[in-house]
């Protein structure tokens, strides 16, 4: 299996390459050159397998230059028992009829990031000595808030790595705050911004391709890696959670092999859902990718319209995480659907770098058409929905699942598409349990613990040990920095001790 980049298909690379640079020196996104093709026997084959066994044979068709062992080894140590708070680790649940929520929050840090970032350090760390000669890895995150958490666990005191997490001062929720602030780890470090993601993700990608700074790298003996979902070390694993999907709703008797289904995902940086599309693209039956937002309904218009028009309000929501306006895993889908022409993406790329937007053909939309639907709501249609699950079916949904059940119900009553459908549940609802509590209760302020403490007394549903013990954890990272890339650059240099 090769590897090129979206802005650069002459380039080649081995998957061991792609995850330990994350990003083309050019600015673009690995992507693989072909994408393995599986049939229905492959799929029923892993019906009654363990999440490990299903990830492991998915996994294989993607990193070819690993061994069977090496992958063993990796999928193991990422998912092993304690690890994850569910046997299943990634458990489909019914909701009601044939609408099933796909629960990918009970790992380490209570987010579906989890599922990616338990691996991830075993991949860039395999990746690193096949490829890579005594060099420090440096990650550098921008982060809506999950995945920096999600990071900081999964890469604290590896070695040979040092890992700088951005993310935005006034942009995550309090617990996902306090979840950073208080990373232990010899290796981690925190930063705040003074700007939102869009700024944190576009001074880290500033910072990966200045080549004064990689001069300054390669002089230290360091080198730059990303955490973030542009690295085909996150979006890969997220592949296999969609086949196990599948297999669950096999064995649960839900559907029988070859029966198509639908898939709603909550998404800000198009990486989750995208990577539904590489199953769709291997093989696995699914009919509709369902693509939800919040208030930064970029996504939305694009996918409806095909203009993308970053030049817009926007919107701190009680979804933080789906706080984004410039989506970069949509640069995957642009190179797949422009039939892998970089010239065509690098031009799409440079409009949207000077104005701000940039607007694909009408061929190009039906394409998207045929897989994509979308839909988006505001806080208040979030809480609602909180609130009525709960009553209704005693599920209580975090602010960006409830923002996918809303869109989900939309999307059946307005299209009368019933296909049983997977809702992709991306957060525990005590990583934002002010906001949960809110909906259910109406109040609107107060300690974030003691709300935590109300919830569970409210629903009779324990919050996470590893949430409700962050109270007495010292705050390590207090740090905040402009949103420039100098300023930023500055951060990272400190850190590191060079410069």
């Amino acid at each position: 299996m090769i590897y090129t980049s979206t802005r650069d298909k002459s380039l080649k690379v081995t998957s061991a390459e792609a995850i330990t640079r994350g990003i083309s020196a050019e600015g673009g996104l690995f992507v693989p050159c072909e994408i393995p093709q599986v049939s229905l026997d492959f799929i029923a084959s892993m019906k009654d397998m363990t999440y490990i066994e299903r990830a492991k044979k998915v996994l294989a068709l993607y990193l070819t230059d690993f061994s069977e062992d090496e992958i063993s080894a990796f999928v193991e140590g990422a998912y092993k028992e304690g690890k994850f708070s569910s046997a299943e680790v990634a458990p489909v649940v019914n909701l009601h009829d044939n609408v099933n929520i796909l629960e990918l929050w009970h790992g380490p840090t209570c987010a579906f990031k989890d599922m990616a970032l338990q691996l991830l350090p075993h991949l860039l760390i395999g990746s690193s000595k096949k490829t890579l000669k005594d060099k420090e890895i440096v990650i550098l995150v921008a982060t809506s808030g999950d995945t920096g958490k999600a990071a900081l666990e999964g890469f604290k005191d590896v070695d040979s790595t040092k890992i700088l997490v951005f993310y935005p001062e006034d942009g995550v929720s309090p617990m996902q705050k306090r979840q950073m602030c208080t990373q232990e780890g010899n290796n981690v470090g925190v930063c705040a911004i003074n700007g939102n993601f869009d700024d944190a993700q576009s001074g880290v990608k500033a910072i990966f391709t200045d080549d004064e700074i990689k001069k300054v790298f390669a002089e230290n003996n360091l080198v730059f890696s990303s955490a973030n979902s542009i690295n085909w070390g996150r979006l890969v694993p997220q592949i296999v959670y969609y086949f196990s999907a599948y297999c669950d709703m096999l064995k649960q008797g839900k559907i029988e092999l070859g029966d198509k289904i639908n898939v709603v995902v909550p998404t800000g940086n198009f990486g989750n859902i995208l990577a539904a599309n590489y199953a769709m693209k291997m093989g696995l039956p699914l009919e509709k990718l369902i693509c939800a937002s919040n208030a930064n309904n970029v996504l939305t218009d694009f996918i409806k319209t095909g203009k993308y028009d970053k030049n817009r309000d926007f919107y701190a929501t009680i979804s933080p995480s789906m706080d984004i306006l410039i989506s970069s895993n949509l640069e995957r889908l642009m190179f797949m659907l422009h039939d892998e022409d970089d010239g065509a993406v690098n031009a799409l790329y440079a409009s949207l770098k000077e104005n701000g937007t940039f607007e694909i053909s009408a061929d190009v939309l039906a394409k998207i058409n045929e897989v994509y639907s979308a839909g988006c709501c505001s806080d208040e249609e979030t809480k609602q929905t909180i609130h009525d699950v709960y009553e209704k079916y005693n599920y209580l949904s975090d602010t960006h699942t409830a923002v996918a059940i809303k869109v989900c119900e939309d999307y059946r009553n307005e299209t009368g598409d019933m296909t049983p459908v997977v809702i992709a549940s991306t957060a525990s609802p005590y990583k934002f349990g002010a906001s949960v509590l809110s909906a259910l209760t109406g109040k609107a302020d107060g300690d974030e613990f003691e709300m935590v403490k109300e919830l569970e007394e409210l629903t009779k549903v324990s919050a996470p040990a590893q949430l409700s013990g962050l109270k007495d954890k010292e705050v390590r990272f207090t740090n905040v920095c402009d949103k420039d890339s100098d300023s930023m650059r500055k951060v990272v240099f400190n850190m590191l001790g060079i410069g």
